[in-house]
């Protein structure tokens, strides 16, 4: 009996629970319900308002660039100070980019020349750039963890993780270099797409104005169509330039790339040096017959 009533107890507490979820489904859909009927009366009201807010066709007498903007909508204008943004965070990135990747291939160059004149990791002096000083440094902390090398197989090991952190120093300072050059893809990629929305918009409202004032004018018109093709026009120009830049930077990158390249192949040269050295240290010697 006690087990019956407790059966009871929980069937009657899982219908009270599908009770409540049923009704908190149905209040949430009388939520969406509300809210679906207050947008859409939002958007009745406010519709022939902003039809009505529209601004009328002007034709002034010297049609100019700056007349352009002036008198273009709040909305195409927030679209050409954009693009004007993008074209002078283009340009800055590409400047400093260049100046850094000039540095960094000269200390590369330097570092070159030091490390092609030693003959051992001992004798290496300073260097200037952070990848070759580091790539140095994985070397003597490789040969310092293997001790004395007195097999064939352990400099070969000490060789295959030089190698393997080397690349992974290589890897750091290519992804470093590039830092912000996505920028300059992104805004060659996008900007076009922005100006055309600044076109679209304004064009729109050159057709709202031109209801309004119940003339196809050429004179009327083409003002309104003159501020909205100056947004394409801008976003060209922020796009253009941002491609070039871009492709110019990658080839940049890869020029500092192969400089990186021989100077892991030096020091992985040092380090072969260096095994071969502690080898044959510890090779028998051999009398002459």
């Amino acid at each position: 009996m006690n087990f019956s009533g407790q059966m009871t107890a929980q069937e009657k507490a899982g219908t009270d629970e599908a009770k409540a979820g049923n009704a908190r489904k149905a209040r949430h859909w009388r939520y969406a319900a509300a809210g679906a009927a207050a947008l859409a009366f939002g958007v009745a009201v406010a519709a022939p308002a902003f039809a009505a807010g529209a601004p009328a066709l002007v034709v002034p007498k010297n049609l100019t660039y700056w007349h352009m903007f002036a008198n273009a909508t709040l909305v195409v204008k927030l679209v050409m100070l954009v693009l004007l943004a993008a074209s002078v965070v283009t340009w800055t990135i590409w400047v400093s980019k260049l100046m850094e990747i000039k540095n960094a291939n000269k200390r590369l160059k330097a570092d070159l020349a030091v490390l092609d004149g030693a003959d051992a990791l001992d004798k290496v002096g300073t260097l200037q750039h952070y990848s070759p000083a580091a790539m140095l440094q994985v070397a003597r902390a490789e040969l310092g963890k293997a001790g004395k090398i007195a097999r064939v197989e352990a400099g070969e090991g000490v060789k295959e993780r030089v190698t393997a952190r080397f690349a992974s120093v290589e890897a750091g300072s290519i992804q470093r270099m590039l830092k912000g050059a996505s920028v300059l893809a992104t805004v060659g990629a996008i900007t076009p797409f922005v100006g055309l929305f600044g076109t679209v918009w304004g064009i729109m409202n050159s057709f709202i104005g031109i209801s309004q004032s119940n003339t196809t004018n050429l004179a009327v018109v083409a003002p309104g169509i003159a501020e909205a093709l100056l947004a394409t026009a801008m976003g060209l120009v922020a796009a253009i330039p941002a491609v070039i830049m871009y492709n110019h930077v990658a080839r940049s990158v890869a020029g500092f790339r192969r400089h990186l390249g021989d100077a892991a192949t030096l020091v992985a040269c040092l380090v072969s040096h260096e095994v071969d050295v502690q080898l044959a240290g510890t090779s028998p010697v051999r009398s002459a017959a």
